[in-house]
């Protein structure tokens, strides 16, 4: 942080260090709690930061910047979203620095109306004359964009006569140069199209306009099959035209939506620990206006009904809220009279609550970073509380060893051990081993072999070291050879062991056919990640060296004059095999003298020759 942070408060420093890189809202507060500013963001870190990381030469800026006393912000899916909310925000708390936005301007809609023939057009007044309104569009550019794309897709009328059937009846439409240039079927006139085949048009556009284009291309795609299948390429040439106009297209996501009123939201972020997050927005006219998470930590296994009963009560005292409508995951225990309540799978209060969820999943991630700054002691007792329940534990897992082989096509077999304590690699407890009595390529006997090797001489030289959980990297046949190998230097049931399947979330434990999945969200499920990567890593690296040598010796060994001593002090010089094989004589007699120079030239000319 710059100069600019050095007068905040460490709250709001933390604040801003634990930011994420997201698209989002961010609000400042003044000393009162008054929202004093309200901005969009791509990338909420980047741009908060760099309001307290410089010097400000506009005087407004840094008038505000010195006014700043607290912050808050509310991650969307898209920067579009972060554009529409701080429209709505803007107008909601009219914030005193938004000087530049307080021209009350709306930001165009494209409206679908409910005649009976139905126009399509760009507007910005949103009446309730029971048509639908799409957007809003942040810019007019775009929305001209899509009322293109769909006037190119359908020929819609674009005139404002108001036709109804007794309009038709009476017969005084006349039809226009937009029917005469084929943009309009001539709705005016009865008879030139039903509306029937009309609505199935605007049935396409509604579509579009929510982004449900796979519908649309299925149907261009068919139609284009079959003029293509009756030889009528030019109307084919058309549709395909037509299909990468939607295949370009892509709808915008908006955080607002003309047919929600006012509903209050409540997403939540729990994976069956003991802290559960619930996100409280509200929202009114279509637009988020308020948003809140709340932290819960559970102390008698209280389950998710009953928290979102605690929540909706929290919300509702803190702010004077008054529910009519609520949208949560399930229905809370407890008694709102009056309110209904909402469990959407799809539509625009689906995509509230997500919007809801993901902001209390953030609220999470960021108490995790603040907890893994201020108390990393604490985050690893965290974790290891979550695996010794997930594994099925009687202790704490603070040290755990994973264990992975490697063979490349069954040479130079070699397995890794690597070593977490507290949740954390323990780099300098890294071992290898080389497979000894394994001959070809068996896992199950190598596991086998390595693990009795390991903990037989653990057992004699530190008994009161060892793991409190073994990870083989392997399914059923696997831990069945650590299972094995356990039981023959008798430490099974004294260490805990488990298998990891190839798919990372089936977890294998000795005994149970049946897998263990775990939540891919899960604490424990990274750290056993970071276990297999770790080790697959380390072994991988081992195994190359060895094969790297093995290549080496297999090309300077048994050259008659050259022992081990020059073969040393030729690849120290070379680095490789292959350099001392291109080097010139000159450049090898530096090395090793002229007469060893020439029996090395010979000598790997002689193989190269015998390998041709």
């Amino acid at each position: 942080m710059g100069k600019h942070s050095k007068d905040k408060s460490p709250e709001l420093r933390e604040k801003i260090a634990i930011l994420p890189e997201t698209p989002g809202v961010y609000m400042y507060y003044d000393a009162e709690g008054t929202v004093i500013y309200v901005g969009k963001a791509k990338n909420l870190k980047r741009r908060v930061s760099s309001y307290f990381n410089r010097t400000h030469d506009v005087l407004r800026t840094a008038l505000l910047v010195r006014a700043i006393a607290d912050m808050s912000y509310i991650v969307v899916p898209t920067e579009q979203d972060a554009l529409n909310l701080e429209n709505s925000m803007i107008k909601e708390y009219k914030p005193r620095y938004n000087v530049l936005l307080k021209d009350d301007k709306s930001y165009p809609w494209i409206c679908v109306t409910s005649e009976l023939y139905p126009r399509v057009f760009m507007t910005r007044q949103r009446l309730r004359d029971g048509s639908k309104y799409f957007g809003p569009y942040t810019e007019a550019g775009a929305a001209r964009a899509v009322l293109e794309l769909i006037r190119e897709l359908y020929p819609l009328r674009s005139c404002r006569l108001p036709i109804t059937p007794e309009y038709l009846s009476r017969g005084k439409g006349r039809l226009c140069l937009e029917y005469h240039l084929k943009r309009c079927l001539g709705c005016c006139v009865e008879g030139t199209v039903s509306p029937e085949e009309y609505a199935g048009w605007i049935d396409r556009v509604r579509q579009i306009l929510r982004g449900e284009t796979g519908e649309l291309m299925a149907y261009l795609r068919g139609e284009m099959e079959r003029l293509a299948s009756e030889l009528r390429f030019e109307e084919a040439q058309e549709l395909k035209e037509k299909y990468r106009l939607v295949e370009r297209y892509q709808a915008k996501s908006v955080i607002v939506s003309q047919t929600i009123d006012q509903v209050d939201v409540f997403g939540v972020d729990d994976d069956g620990g003991r802290d559960v997050y619930i996100n409280y927005m509200h929202v009114r006219r279509g637009a988020v206006v308020r948003s809140l998470t709340l932290q819960y930590k559970r102390r008698l296994d209280e389950e998710l009904p009953q928290l979102l009963g605690y929540a909706m009560e929290e919300a509702r005292s803190r702010f004077q809220a008054e529910f009519k409508e609520v949208v949560l995951p399930e229905l809370p225990d407890a008694d709102f009279p009056g309110v209904t309540f909402t469990i959407p799978q799809r539509g625009d209060k689906a995509r509230l609550l997500d919007v809801s969820a993901r902001n209390a999943r953030q609220s999470k991630i960021d108490a995790l970073k603040h907890l893994e700054k201020t108390d990393p002691v604490k985050r690893a007792e965290r974790t290891l509380e979550r695996m010794k329940a997930d594994f099925r534990l009687n202790v704490l897992p603070r040290h755990i060893e994973c264990f992975d082989n490697s063979n490349i096509q069954g040479t130079n077999p070699v397995a890794s051990c690597v070593v977490f304590r507290d949740a954390k690699p323990s780099k300098k407890d890294y071992r290898h081993f080389i497979i000894k009595t394994v001959e070809g390529p068996d896992d199950f006997a190598s596991m086998k072999e390595v693990l009795t090797r390991r903990y037989s001489r653990m057992l004699a030289e530190a008994p009161d070291d060892l793991p409190q959980l073994i990870v083989v990297d392997g399914g059923k046949g696997q831990l069945s050879a650590a299972v094995e190998a356990l039981g023959e230097i008798g430490l099974r049931g004294v260490i805990a062991v488990v298998g990891i399947a190839k798919r990372l979330e089936e977890i294998y434990f000795p005994g149970d056919s049946a897998p263990l999945y775990i939540d891919k969200n899960s604490e424990s499920l990274r750290v056993v990640q970071h276990l297999r990567d770790e080790a697959h890593r380390f072994g991988i690296t081992h195994h190359r060296d060895r094969r790297s040598k093995a290549q080496i010796n297999s090309a300077l060994s048994g050259i008659k004059g050259i022992g081990p001593a020059t073969e040393q002090l030729l690849l120290s010089r070379f680095k490789s095999a292959k350099r001392v094989a291109e080097a010139t004589l000159d450049a090898l007699a530096e090395v090793v003298g002229p007469a060893k120079a020439r029996l090395v030239k010979e000598g790997l000319t002689r193989r190269e020759d015998d390998v041709v």
